[in-house]
């Protein structure tokens, strides 16, 4: 990260950011040609080493699903409080904002039970509940991804003057 001074290190900020966006852009490669999307998606950490996990779902067929296929490494990021600020000279406007990016390996959730999980662990960040109920039935029909974290940066840009 080039702006240090702008860099968010405290673990609670950034668990804030992951819990209270809704939606996420997904980078993907496809054979060199980029493609982002964005998707709505889950956040929990993996309880044996402590690492983020995202998950996502979609269709069973679809540009994404061959991309991820044929390349499981993909970026993401995602930003909240995003503000415009004026300058008395067109170099001092800008934005407010804070952001995650991350990278990380992509792998598509064939195991119902962790789909359930997963289908359960994505409403939690959308919604803020957790009583929704899941069966094979219900998730059969969508694709999960399953993202497992193996960077992660989050930054800050505070209005001119605020510290």
């Amino acid at each position: 990260m080039r702006r240090r001074d702008r860099e968010i290190t405290d673990v609670n900020h950034i668990e804030s950011i992951l819990n209270e966006c809704k939606y996420l852009h997904l980078g993907l490669a496809d054979e060199g040609i980029p493609y982002v999307v964005p998707m709505n998606y889950g956040v929990t950490k993996d309880e044996a080493d402590g690492h983020y996990v995202i998950y996502l779902h979609g269709a069973h067929e679809g540009k994404k699903l061959d991309i991820i296929r044929k390349n499981p490494n993909c970026c993401f990021s995602l930003e909240r409080n995003v503000k415009p600020f004026e300058g008395r000279l067109a170099c001092q406007y800008g934005m407010v904002y804070e952001s995650i990016m991350g990278f990380g390996q992509i792998t598509i959730v064939d195991e119902p039970v962790e789909k359930m999980q997963a289908l359960t662990t994505l409403m939690k960040t959308q919604t803020g509940k957790e009583d929704f109920q899941f069966d094979e039935r219900m998730v059969s029909i969508v694709t999960v991804f399953r993202i497992d974290v193996k960077e992660l940066t989050a930054k800050q840009r505070l209005m001119p003057g605020e510290k």
